[in-house]
């Protein structure tokens, strides 16, 4: 058996390889790179490629790709091989630092949201030193940022490296402001929790939706689901456990902090959580996890479901954004730490979260937006569709003794005034975690919890990095220059308590009567895609996003078209594939079915004429009537999709798609859900829920 220890970033060039194989000199450099952002000198580059490529081959590769992730929120690869022609006719293994610095794939097939014309194919890959290279499948995969032939970003990348670089520059600022000069840079890091379903690959190639829609559009609830909660973190199945073995395998020797496994809440739901990294490799290696559990699941004769709702009636696949903000020196800005001092600028940077995210709170909730995450929010099994941040009582508290500016606790008369010593001392995780709240306190970070389970998590920490980076900027500009620090520190903290308090939530998120109160505080609800999308080019959402270089305008309408353009298209995949099972599959067997009752109930008339056969003759009228609503409802939805073909402005067919075509699809499904539960399991073209759920 592999020791861990020896196994774990086998096939990663990281710095340990990296200090190993390249000179000092060059070395040095590369790591001004990476940590500093420096330029890259070539004669260094070329280097870095001529030992990236001896060490590749050594480990069996033969081909090296650009590996990096378009708007289609998964990622891309174009695969050369190292072999380059010799004179005499043979071939030499070769790569250069050009080769590695700059690819040039095709960019005219991957979404655009109109930046590029399908002519117009030229497109740049660009390396991203910060995240290791690594080999899969006998190639060497470089992490990179992809971008246009006029400079456009056409990816979740460089977006992203955009925002952690905006957060650095104005957190760096407030640090300056507590007498901190020896800091040098400031690093957001995320730990995502990955949720996931297993179903037996066999049972899933005879479900025409899972293929091709990752979930079930039809389907009965069986007699049994979660509600016994005896699947949350209980006994792991052997060929379970046997998967997730395999996985941590892979994903450690990729150099991925795969830590937690447990068993889910729903039948067949499982989760995945790794060890915190900074937030572009956190991105990359979140991204690399799910392909490999794909990967590894078709060994084991499985197949592993991303998708948010793959059954109904059972709680969907999430995925939980734990995210803090680091010094270099390795510090937690949102740790509240042991002095006064600490914790005056603790507070500083949570009064600076609570704004940001009350401030842009419909850009958070964008962020997540997705066809298959709409089935998850609200829907009591994840957070509702409003966004609020617990904090739990003793933080609540201390917020309200600093808006009312008067003592904590009640046990002393003096006034709090942050940076003396009548600051009250407190230490993480002195409250119960809130599972309800979409963006919850935790002790030393906040776990975004909105996230589907196949979401990029890119998208959230982009606009989260940007919406604290904006009020980092307004809290370093009103403060800088001051005469009495600590006076205008207490009054900017106090006044942002009290005009952002309403974003604050302690209770049930599941509530409805929470939805009400979110209401009258003012909080949007912005329940679908449909909804949440076109908030992305508000004006002053353009306006904090442009001035701190993260999008330009054209990016930021292009992402607004595709997200939409995504969110209309999936969901019309989904209609197509329920017409095309309800035609072929369901209406076929259950009209079978029902001939059959009826022809046993005639037969059974002829051997017992006084027989009522009340049963048979009840049962064929409730199908009958059944059947014909499932052949009206798919009629509907027919003419539905060809209208929607026909809707050219990406607002109104994503509007249509919400107002019409999903309301069309509910109401098929429950017709057919309803004869399901009716229809002779022998006579049912694919496997039921029971199967799926309780099948591996």
């Amino acid at each position: 058996m592999e020791k861990v220890t020896e196994i774990f970033g086998s096939m990663v060039f990281d710095d340990r390889v990296m200090k190993a194989r390249l000179s000092e000199k060059v070395y040095k450099s590369l790591k001004r790179t990476i940590d500093r952002g420096t330029k890259l000198d070539s004669s260094v580059a070329d280097a870095v490629a001529s030992a990236m490529k001896d060490w590749a081959i050594e480990k069996g590769a033969t081909h090296y790709t650009h590996w990096f992730q378009p708007e289609t929120g998964l990622t891309a690869e174009k695969h050369d091989s190292f072999i380059t022609p010799a004179p005499d006719g043979r071939v030499i293994m070769d790569f250069s630092g050009k080769e590695l610095v700059k690819g040039e794939p095709d960019a005219s097939s991957f979404p655009s949201g109109g930046l590029r014309a399908t002519f117009e194919a030229r497109g740049y890959t660009a390396w991203d030193p910060t995240s290791y290279a690594f080999i899969k499948d006998g190639t060497l995969y470089i992490p990179t940022a992809f971008c246009s032939y006029t400079g456009e970003a056409l990816d979740k990348k460089v977006p992203l490296l955009r925002s952690m670089e905006a957060i650095n520059k104005q957190a760096l600022r407030i640090l300056k402001l507590f007498g901190n000069d020896k800091v040098r840079s400031i690093k957001t890091s995320v730990g995502p929790e990955q949720e996931y379903f297993l179903v037996d690959r066999e049972m899933w190639k005879q479900r025409k939706d899972l293929v091709m829609t990752g979930r079930t559009l039809f389907g009965a609830m069986p007699p049994k689901g979660q509600e016994m909660d005896d699947h949350y973190f209980g006994s792991i199945k052997p060929r379970v456990a046997e998967y997730m073995a395999d996985l941590d395998r892979e994903l450690w020797k990729l150099g991925i902090y795969a830590k937690t496994k447990h068993n889910e809440v729903a039948p067949a739901q499982h989760e995945l959580a790794p060890i915190y990294d900074t937030t572009n490799i956190a991105a990359d290696h979140n991204q690399l996890t799910m392909e490999v559990m794909q990967k590894v699941a078709l060994r084991h004769n499985l197949v592993c479901l991303l998708h948010e709702k793959p059954f109904a009636g059972v709680n969907g696949s999430g995925k939980h954004n734990n995210w803090s903000m680091s010094t270099d020196s390795g510090e937690n800005l949102l740790s509240p730490g042991d002095t006064p001092q600490e914790n005056a600028q603790f507070l500083l940077f949570l009064a600076a979260v609570i704004k940001a995210v009350d401030d842009y709170q419909d850009l958070l909730r964008l962020s997540v937006a997705t066809a298959g995450n709409d089935h998850r929010l609200g829907a009591n099994e994840a957070p509702p569709a409003v966004i609020s941040i617990f904090l739990g009582n003793e933080l609540t508290e201390i917020l309200e003794s600093i808006e009312q500016d008067v003592p904590y606790g009640g046990t002393k008369k003096e006034k709090m005034q942050l940076g003396v010593d009548v600051l009250p001392k407190f230490s993480k995780d002195t409250t119960d975690r809130n599972r309800t709240s979409p963006f919850a306190f935790t002790g030393n970070k906040f776990e975004f919890r909105m996230l589907g389970s196949s979401n990029s998590i890119s998208c959230a920490n982009i606009h989260l990095n940007a919406a604290v980076a904006e009020v980092l900027r307004q809290f370093a500009d009103e403060l800088e220059g001051v005469s009495d620090f600590h006076a205008a520190l207490h009054d900017l903290i106090r006044k942002t308590i009290h005009d952002h308090k309403r974003i604050i939530f302690n209770g049930n998120g599941y509530d409805d009567a929470w939805i009400a109160e979110a209401e009258k505080r003012g909080l949007m609800n912005l329940k679908t895609t449909a909804d949440a999308m076109p908030h992305l080019c508000d004006e002053k959402n353009v306006k904090m996003l442009t001035a701190h270089g993260i999008f330009t305008e054209p990016e930021l309408y292009s992402r607004r078209d595709i997200m939409l353009e995504n969110y209309t298209k999936t969901v019309n995949i989904e209609a197509n594939t329920m017409i095309d099972m309800a035609r072929k599959e369901i209406l076929p067997a259950v009209l079978h079915f029902t001939a059959d009752t009826a022809k046993q109930a005639a037969e059974k008339k002829q051997f017992a004429p006084n027989a009522a056969c009340a049963y048979e003759q009840h049962l064929v009228e409730q199908l009958s009537e059944l059947t014909d609503k499932m052949d009206s409802a798919t009629v509907a939805l027919e003419d539905s999709v060809a209208k929607l073909r026909s809707i050219a402005d990406v607002l109104e067919a994503s509007a249509f798609v919400r107002d019409t075509l999903l309301p069309q699809m509910a109401e098929l499904r429950q017709a057919a859900d309803a004869a399901e539960a009716l229809t002779a399991e022998t006579y049912y073209p694919f496997p039921a829920y029971d199967k799926l759920l309780f099948g591996v």
